[in-house]
C-alpha cells in the first residue's frame, strides 16, 4: 500500500521515504477542525500499512505549529452538544493519538511558535521533538474550563517530563518554554527557526534509511511496555528481537560490517 498525499484538511507532501505534514490556516496559527482531526486519524491509521513511508515530520506552517481546536469551529459547537455527541468527539480525538502511536513509523515533531491544546498533544504523541527558541507549548485545557486529562495527556506527559512537571503544566495551562522543554526531556533538540526544517529532515532521513521493520518493532515495544511488568517487558523484547533476527536487514547489516561497508536496509 502507498500513502495518499491528496488530503483535504491538512498539508501532506511526500519526499523520498519521508512524509511532511502540517496544518492549514497560518493566519489563525493552524487550528484543528472536526474535519482535520478525522482526516489525520484516518491518515495515520492507513500509515501502518504503507510501504513507501518510513518516517513522518509533523511541522509548522507560517511560523506556528498549531493553536489547537478552533474556537469558533470546535469549541463553540461543543458547548451545544449532548453527552453522546461529546463522547463521540473526545473518542475521535483520542483515536488520533492512538493512530499516531500505533502507526508503526517514527514521527518527528518540528515545533515553532504556538503549540497549544491539541497541537501540544500532537507534539506529545510524536516520537521525537525538535523545537525553536520561540516554541511555546501549552496544555491549556483548564484555561477553557476543561480537565487536563485530554487525549492521553495524563498518561503520556508524566512519562516524558515527570509527574510533578506534568501536573504543573496541566493544572496551570501555562506555556512551557523551549529551555524548560529541553531540560525536562520534552524536546530532543533546540535549533533556530532557520535550521528547524533541515534538522527535522536530517533526523527523519536517518530514521527512514534505517531498518524500517526493526524501527516499527521498537515503536511498538515503546508503546506496549508501558502496561507491562519488567518481567513481561523483557520477555516481549526477547520475542521481538528474535523476530528481527529472522529478517534480511539483520543479515545485510552483518554482511556490510564484514565488508566494511555501510548497510543498505530494505525493511524486510
Amino acid at each position: 500500500m502507498t500513502m495518499r498525499s491528496n488530503v483535504k484538511h491538512f498539508k501532506c507532501e511526500i519526499e523520498g521515504k519521508v512524509a511532511h505534514l502540517s496544518l492549514y490556516r497560518p493566519d489563525k496559527k493552524n487550528p484543528l477542525s472536526f474535519e482535520s482531526y478525522a482526516e489525520l486519524r484516518d491518515w495515520f491509521l492507513d500509515l501502518r500499512h504503507a510501504e513507501d513511508i518510513n518516517a513522518v515530520i509533523f511541522g509548522p506552517n507560517g511560523g506556528n505549529f498549531s493553536s489547537g481546536g478552533d474556537v469558533h469551529e470546535i469549541i463553540g459547537p461543543l458547548t451545544k452538544m449532548n453527552m453522546k455527541d461529546l463522547l463521540s468527539f473526545t473518542r475521535m480525538t483520542g483515536d488520533l493519538v492512538k493512530a499516531m502511536i500505533n502507526c508503526g513509523k517514527p514521527v518527528v515533531a518540528a515545533i515553532d511558535g504556538v503549540c497549544a491544546g491539541a497541537g501540544a498533544i500532537i507534539a506529545m504523541a510524536s516520537d521525537l521533538r525538535i523545537a525553536t527558541p520561540e516554541a511555546k507549548t501549552a496544555f491549556l485545557f483548564n484555561r477553557v474550563g476543561l480537565a487536563g486529562c485530554d487525549m492521553g495527556a495524563c498518561a503520556i506527559l508524566p512519562r516524558l517530563i515527570g509527574q510533578g512537571r506534568a501536573a504543573e503544566l496541566l493544572y496551570l495551562g501555562r506555556n512551557m518554554s523551549s529551555d524548560e522543554g529541553f531540560s525536562w526531556g520534552f524536546y530532543n533538540k533546540i535549533v533556530s527557526s532557520e535550521e528547524l526544517n533541515e534538522a527535522a529532515l536530517s533526523l527523519a532521513n536517518r530514521i527512514a534509511e534505517g531498518p524500517s521493520f526493526a524501527n516499527m518493532m521498537t515503536k511498538t515495544m515503546l508503546a506496549q511496555e508501558w502496561a507491562m511488568s519488567i518481567e513481561q517487558a523483557i520477555e516481549a523484547e526477547a520475542q521481538a528481537q528474535a523476530i528481527c533476527m529472522q529478517g534480511e536487514d539483520f543479515k545485510r547489516a552483518y554482511a556490510a560490517f564484514v565488508a566494511k561497508e555501510r548497510p543498505i536496509f530494505r525493511g524486510n
